[in-house]
């Protein structure tokens, strides 16, 4: 990809005069282009050739996974992260495995530790991890990401109260739909919680945020739960219709 593209590289002579010298890119996508993540997508995009395991790509993102009830379903995901080795030395992408991380889901006990490993180093076992920001724990429960949600909007909220001390109250509302609504429901349709204190944690913010806009009513805001279950009836319309959920599901009757 990219190969033979030729760039151009400035150096200084005893002038201090810029000097041009063209050379050529024989690995990776233009830097800075529009085009550059549409040629990495199609240059990985038989990533899944010859995988059995469940494979997912987001950009430079992969996640495999199988469900695992005996020790055959082992070493097929481990074959399969050896193939996942083949692929990538065979195409030149390099793969870190100190960036992998090995997860599994599950509510049982289990005392056996997780052995796998991609180019013959092991791949360290987690009891949680981050994909597509949303931290996903190997017990299921989501108390990781309410609190990281929460973090993050209480930070964009403190930077909208010290910039908008003297802003109407439109602006205060159109701050708080921009950057801070975005972040509390992000994903919510996965991850909407129904423990009273990580629905509390969250509320706490939009309330905040409603007494900073000029004491305005925090009934005059839907709840942050109202719009965790209105993502969740379109998510499971989506599901159910096969169809894209992206407005409100009374939009569409």
């Amino acid at each position: 990809m990219g190969k033979g593209i030729p760039c151009r590289s400035y150096s200084k002579g005893k002038s201090r005069r810029a000097t041009i010298q063209e050379v050529k890119v024989t690995s990776g996508v233009p830097q800075g282009s529009v085009l550059s993540p549409l040629l990495f997508l199609v240059y990985v995009n038989d990533i899944w050739s010859n995988v059995n395991s469940s494979i997912r790509l987001f950009a430079d993102n992969c996640i495999i996974y199988r469900k695992i009830t005996n020790k055959n379903d082992i070493e097929k995901l481990q074959k399969d992260l050896d193939t996942l080795g083949e692929w990538a030395v065979e195409n030149g992408i390099k793969i870190n495995p100190d960036k992998s991380k090995a997860i599994r889901f599950t509510r049982a006990w289990v005392k056996n530790p997780l052995g796998y490993s991609l180019f013959d180093q092991k791949i360290l076992e987690a009891s949680n991890c981050k994909y597509l920001e949303i931290i996903l724990r190997s017990d299921l429960n989501w108390v990781d990401q309410v609190n990281y949600t929460a973090q993050k909007a209480w930070k964009a909220l403190h930077f909208v109260l010290h910039v908008l001390k003297k802003g109407n109250r439109n602006t205060k509302c159109l701050a708080y739909t921009l950057l801070l609504h975005p972040i509390l429901e992000y994903g919510s349709a996965c991850w909407d919680p129904c423990r009273e204190g990580q629905i509390n944690a969250l509320g706490r913010v939009k309330k905040r945020a409603a007494r900073f806009a000029d004491h305005m009513r925090d009934s005059e805001w839907e709840t942050l739960a109202q719009c965790r279950m209105i993502a969740r009836l379109c998510g499971l319309f989506k599901v159910y219709s096969g169809e894209w959920a992206w407005k409100a599901i009374h939009d569409r009757l």
